[in-house]
C-alpha cells in the first residue's frame, strides 16, 4: 500500500519534490494525492510540464476540474491559506 502524500506549496521545491517521485518510479510506495498552492491548477500544470531548468517532464500533464491528470493518476488541487 502506498503512502498517501499531499504537497503543500508547489514553487520551485514543489514541483521538484512531485517531479522527482514520478520520475524515480516511487509511485508504489509514495501517491501524492494532492497539492495545496494559491495558483490555479492550469498554471501549476504548465509550470510543471515546462521547466527552464529540469527540462519537459516526462508525462502529459492535464487539468481536469480541479485536478492534475499525470498519466493515469488524479491530483486534487487546492487553494488554502
Amino acid at each position: 500500500m502506498a503512502i498517501k502524500v499531499a504537497i503543500n506549496g508547489f514553487g520551485r521545491i514543489g514541483r521538484n519534490v512531485f517531479r522527482a517521485m514520478f520520475e524515480s518510479g516511487q509511485q508504489s510506495h509514495f501517491e501524492v494525492i494532492a497539492i495545496n498552492d494559491l495558483g490555479d491548477a492550469a498554471t501549476n500544470a504548465h509550470l510543471l510540464q515546462y521547466d527552464t531548468a529540469h527540462g519537459r517532464f516526462g508525462e502529459a500533464v492535464t487539468v481536469e476540474d480541479d485536478c492534475f491528470v499525470v498519466g493515469d493518476k488524479r491530483v486534487k488541487v487546492l487553494a488554502e491559506r
